[in-house]
């Protein structure tokens, strides 16, 4: 009985020590980033390694600016587009889950996420593109570091230079000069919208910018954009 007892404990406390082990793993990283720029993402990496099984010399578009250095009417229309309180939740929108949740119930399959700009970047991070509750529990417990760790201004920066804007693109930078030949600092109002529809499938929209969808949902986005607030 006793050694039962021992085998239990072991089989209980080793998965727990592996997951604060991995806690710790992201906790330290999340640190290092508050002052040090991520040079990849997991998300990045997993793009790169799919491009890389067509193409052995392919290579992600990305190159990073400073928050100052990027449009701010991208900014607002990314806030507006994403996640418009964002400067005020603690990470996660209670009220945007449940209104997902809401309309996913109706229409009988997942139409809206719900997530957070500082979900989206958590995922991104660190996890992968598989749908889970251990994952997305994972990305909560993630999220929460990212907010006590980060102010809200240097989660933006990241997530602005870690966004996915089409088939190897990512960042603000590389999104802008792809589709629009211009620096992310010289982003027109209707320029930055279009970028911020692209976000929920951008790989489509990458190589559909003349969809009608994406034309009426950047008008809408732009008359949002000057009630954004930013962080």
């Amino acid at each position: 009985m006793k050694l039962r007892r021992k085998i239990m404990l072991w089989l209980v406390a080793l998965p727990l020590a592996l997951l604060l082990l991995i806690q710790a793993w992201y906790l330290l990283h999340i640190y290092w980033w508050v002052n040090h720029n991520p040079t990849s993402t997991a998300f990045m990496r997993t793009q790169l390694e799919k491009l890389q099984e067509k193409n052995p010399n392919a290579k992600l578009q990305h190159t990073w600016v400073p928050y100052n250095r990027i449009s701010v009417h991208l900014k607002r229309a990314i806030i507006a587009a994403e996640d418009a309180n964002f400067s005020e939740h603690d990470g996660v929108d209670w009220e945007a889950l449940q209104k997902a949740y809401e309309k996913n119930a109706k229409k009988g399959k997942v139409v809206s996420g719900g997530s957070t700009i500082t979900q989206q970047l958590a995922k991104n991070l660190f996890l992968s593109g598989q749908r889970s509750y251990l994952r997305k529990a994972e990305e909560m417990a993630i999220t929460f570091m990212l907010e006590m760790v980060m102010d809200k201004r240097r989660i933006f920066e990241i997530y602005l230079n870690v966004i996915e804007l089409g088939s190897g693109v990512f960042g603000a930078e590389a999104g802008a000069q792809r589709y629009f030949g211009v620096s992310a600092a010289a982003l027109g109002p209707s320029e930055a919208a279009r970028l911020a529809v692209m976000l929920p499938n951008p790989r489509y929209f990458g190589k559909h910018m003349d969809s009608n969808y994406l034309a009426r949902r950047s008008a809408l986005i732009q008359q949002r954009m000057n009630s954004s607030d930013l962080p």
